[in-house]
């Protein structure tokens, strides 16, 4: 059982419209159904917890035809870069965007895929003493996987909570055994002990 405290942070990733069925733009199958169980976690003794947003200027790199491009998403101030509705943000302490230059794409929450900018995430949680990630949200393939490791090569212990994530493309197990040889733990959100709210 994993018990988080206050050196602990739970990070949420991209959990906003347009990544959410059935109607988002890049949909990720299943990802609307995270909603109730990230609150959940979300209300567990966490010392920080943090959301991510892609935020994407219009005629971002990632969108358009071929590999590695995606359809028009997340773009700064429309209604699909929302967070998710329905997503409790009563604990989020710290909202982080990302993706926002236009010639480069970024799936981690620390840094671009050519790692040229970073968002400042990991000196901000190493601020507040935290030396444990959780990270859920989606998608596993993508945004999850690169933040996780970047998070391990930053030094923080890394658990991601499979149950808790969606993948877009690839099988979730073919990915959550590639983190794992990587050092990366794969648990179970409801393997999560703690004070949780009355209903």
């Amino acid at each position: 059982m994993l018990t988080p405290g206050p050196t602990d942070a739970l990070l949420i990733i991209d959990m906003q419209v347009d990544f959410l069925p059935p109607t988002g733009a890049l949909a990720v199958k299943g990802a609307d159904g995270l909603v109730p169980l990230i609150n959940q976690l979300s209300h567990l003794p966490f010392g920080l917890v943090v959301a991510s947003q892609d935020w994407h200027p219009a005629g971002h790199v990632s969108f358009g035809e071929g590999e590695n491009r995606w359809p028009v998403h997340c773009v700064a101030g429309t209604p699909g870069a929302a967070l998710a509705p329905a997503l409790d943000q009563t604990r989020i302490g710290l909202v982080l965007r990302k993706g926002m230059h236009p010639d480069t794409d970024s799936y981690s929450a620390f840094e671009d895929n050519a790692r040229r900018n970073r968002t400042g995430l990991d000196g901000l949680l190493k601020e507040r003493g935290i030396t444990r990630v959780f990270i859920v949200g989606v998608a596993l393939d993508y945004c999850v996987a690169h933040t996780a490791r970047d998070a391990l090569r930053a030094g923080f212990r890394t658990v991601v909570l499979h149950d808790a994530c969606r993948s877009a493309l690839a099988a979730a197990d073919t990915v959550l055994a590639a983190l794992a040889a990587e050092g990366i733990t794969c648990a179970a959100a409801r393997s999560l002990t703690g004070p949780r709210p009355r209903a």
